[in-house]
């Protein structure tokens, strides 16, 4: 499981960069199988568009998958 403010490390084609979770309001966690909705703050200014995949890894293992579906400012 993971929570709000979990760090992990997010793989975009060919960069990884860490970013910062932010579930939705009343999302107290995240379980294996769920399926959400979430902001991600990553550290640095990445470009990024709409409808790319990224993984979710956490020490060396992928932990979660997922598709941008918006891009904000």
């Amino acid at each position: 499981p993971f929570f709000p403010g979990y760090r992990p490390q997010f793989y975009i084609r060919t960069m990884d960069v860490t970013g910062t979770i932010h579930l939705p309001e009343g999302v107290e966690m995240v379980m294996p199988g769920d399926n959400i909705e979430m902001d991600v703050e990553l550290i640095i200014p990445v470009a990024l568009e709409q409808g790319s995949k990224f993984a979710i890894r956490e020490g060396g293992l992928t932990v979660g998958a997922g598709v941008i579906t918006e891009v904000k400012g």
